[in-house]
């Protein structure tokens, strides 16, 4: 019943004009900033963790106003798409940088994209699968099963699959040894078991090193890939060089080196325009859960 429901409420997002889904969208994003008094907080601790005094209180509430937004736009993003053609998608995005991947691919390796919660990732992850090749993205089991079919189903709207996180490990071995790609997110929080100890922003911080791992022992290719926007209504999937992962006698630095590597990415990106991360969520509650006291 809750599926249907929310496919009646979609058809009738859908009917109406696209400018008038943005600014209802636009509204959703200022009543949600203005009710969420938690999540405020948690996207202020997270700017002031990582910039310390850099910013102002003007540029802190700025940043905390567009994310959500940005938000409430990426779950606009996944409506839109589970209606979009591939042509109407292609009209929106453009692709930077794929050579690097054709490179990868003519030396008969595997790609191992590593991303973010960063602009509109589900625009990104789309149009990487539709444009570039097909990707397995690992997610997260969620806890409302209606909203994650749903999800799901947008999410592999244009060739791309999904991977749950829960022993995944097999699955993208197997992915790599038939030269497919995947997709991991380096920004979320998790445990100790599954990341090593890196420097962000300064900070010591737990990233997973399952991108290092694999790449170094398949011999498979890291390479970051992620999204922007300047007028929220055309978009730049935007892939970087390869991101270099050793094979020395010495496992453990070669992966944490680039495990660094990439953290080193991530830092570049959100210093470049921070106003895109996802602030929202609690990255850091693992390592250093007295920022949100």
């Amino acid at each position: 019943m809750g599926y249907k429901l929310l496919l009646i409420l979609e058809k009738i997002l859908m009917f109406l004009p696209k400018s008038f889904r943005k600014a209802f969208f636009s509204c959703l994003a200022t009543l949600a900033y203005h009710i969420s008094k938690k999540y405020r907080n948690i996207a202020r601790a997270n700017i002031r963790f990582v910039f310390g005094d850099e910013k102002s209180e003007e540029e802190i509430e700025e940043i905390v106003r567009y994310s959500f937004k940005n938000l409430i736009f990426n779950f606009l993003h996944i409506m839109e798409l589970r209606n979009m053609s591939l042509d109407e998608l292609k009209n929106i995005i453009t692709v930077e940088n794929a050579d690097v991947v054709k490179k990868v691919h003519d030396e008969g390796r595997a790609v191992i994209y590593i991303t973010t919660h960063y602009s509109s990732w589900e625009f990104g992850g789309a149009s990487l699968g539709a444009f570039v090749e097909p990707v397995a993205g690992v997610y997260k089991k969620m806890k409302n099963e209606v909203y994650e079919e749903w999800l799901l189903e947008g999410r592999a709207r244009f060739g791309n699959t999904n991977l749950e996180k829960t022993r995944v490990a097999k699955a993208l071995i197997k992915l790599i040894r038939a030269k497919k790609a995947s997709g991991i997110l380096i920004d979320t929080n998790i445990n100790p078991k599954e990341g090593i100890m890196i420097d962000f922003f300064g900070k010591p911080l737990r990233q997973t090193y399952t991108p290092a791992y694999l790449a170094r022992k398949f011999n498979a290719a890291v390479i970051p890939v992620t999204i922007r926007t300047d007028d929220e209504d055309n978009y730049t999937l935007m892939l970087f060089d390869e991101i270099p992962v050793e094979n020395t006698d010495d496992a453990e630095a070669d992966i944490l080196k680039a495990t660094q590597l990439q953290a080193d990415w991530l830092r570049d990106l959100i210093k470049r325009e921070p106003k895109f991360w996802f602030w929202l969520h609690r990255r850091f509650k693992n390592d250093h859960p007295e920022i949100y006291n």
